[in-house]
């Protein structure tokens, strides 16, 4: 077993980062109108180049952007999209924890025009994150799929006299994405995450429900998402990698569901064209790890061993005996290692430290230089 010198690493991680007070105070400020738009700018990208430089020093071969300039990792993206606007009502979600229950009421979406891509989404987010990785150190963006678009309100949320017809919903989503990863590839991205909750919500009952209730198909609804994702991801270049993470809901050390991913296992693993799968494993309501039973050859799987809900760190030796388990469903030299979830879906962060954030980092890449080599 060896280092792999291409995404997915052995070391990874998901994507977001806890953001430094300084960030904090100075998108605060310019929400009040103390300070310009460009002043906020030089804020991120200072606090930017600082961890990345922290990313580098724990030993990833990868990099993010922490996603500084974002308030929520799928909202900042999706809202760009032509056709697509915030509404005036709310959504209500219930987010659960250890001490109860959290509320969450972010704005509705609305699909009003046909969908279609303006200028390549974050593009001056990835230039500026490629210039600072430096070499040895593969700069990964991270995007919301293009399932999220249709989860968060079904059919509802989509105008029937711009869309008589769901299937021309799909056919403008997917030309959209497509557009755009082939964009990101011209702009030199190697290593590009499409973000997917809804793949692993579905294993949950009580989210087929909800798909339900919303005009959706609660036995099929995730095959419609692997056959639309895989419409995008036949636009990959050949020079990029692109995986896919699914998680439970991650809001201010919260979930939202629960639930092994039996339900969605044989047509996503088998069926979903995307080079590695990140998989939120950090505790029971993940389940075991017997749905990697329907991983194929040449797909990798990142072990979300570690979470990112808790500071505690966790303990080697427990890690390795993890990766061992899931080395009985899926031969080891396809496995790595990551956090369950990213560190701060959301502008407010996980219930951590800096320190306790760096901790795990450094603790995931030593396990697997002594598991991969």
């Amino acid at each position: 077993m060896t280092r792999r010198n291409e995404p997915p690493f052995r070391a990874d991680h998901v994507g977001s980062l806890l953001r430094p007070a300084r960030l904090l105070e100075a998108r605060a400020q310019r929400a009040a109108g103390a300070i310009s738009d460009d002043a906020l700018r030089q804020v991120e990208d200072d606090c930017i180049r600082d961890v990345v430089a922290m990313q580098r020093d724990v030993g990833l071969q990868s990099a993010t952007d922490g996603e500084f300039r974002r308030t929520a990792w799928h909202m900042d993206f999706i809202y760009q999209l032509g056709g697509i606007s915030q509404a005036d009502e709310k959504i209500h979600v219930q987010f659960f924890n250890e001490q109860g229950t959290l509320d969450f009421a972010p704005a509705a979406l609305r699909i009003s025009d046909r969908v279609k891509l303006g200028e390549t989404i974050f593009a001056d987010h990835f230039e500026f994150l490629q210039q600072q990785v430096g070499d040895g150190v593969t700069p990964k963006l991270t995007i919301p799929s293009p399932s999220m678009v249709h989860y968060r309100g079904g059919r509802a949320a989509i105008d029937e006299q711009v869309y008589p017809d769901i299937d021309m919903f799909w056919e403008d989503l997917t030309a959209a994405y497509a557009d755009e990863v082939r964009r990101l590839g011209d702009l030199g991205c190697r290593y590009l995450q499409l973000d997917d909750t809804s793949l692993a919500y579905l294993n949950d009952p009580r989210q087929r429900e909800l798909i339900a209730s919303l005009g959706g198909d609660r036995e099929h609804q995730h095959e419609v998402y692997i056959r639309n994702l895989n419409r995008v991801l036949a636009a990959k270049p050949a020079t990029m990698r692109i995986t896919t993470h699914m998680c439970r809901g991650n809001f201010q050390s919260s979930w939202a569901a629960e639930g092994g991913y039996d339900f969605v296992a044989e047509a996503l693993f088998g069926g979903l064209d995307v080079d590695g799968f990140f998989l939120e494993y950090d505790d029971a309501r993940s389940g075991d790890f017997s749905p990697l039973r329907f991983v194929p050859e040449g797909k990798y799987v990142v072990l979300g061993l570690v979470t990112t809900k808790r500071g505690a760190l966790e303990n080697k030796d427990d890690l390795k005996r993890r990766i061992d388990e899931a080395a009985k469903f899926v031969p080891l030299d396809q496995l790595c290692l990551s956090p369950q979830c990213g560190f701060s879906s959301t502008v407010e962060g996980n219930s951590l430290s800096y320190d306790e954030e760096v901790a795990k980092l450094r603790l995931i890449v030593e396990t697997a230089a002594e598991v991969w080599g």
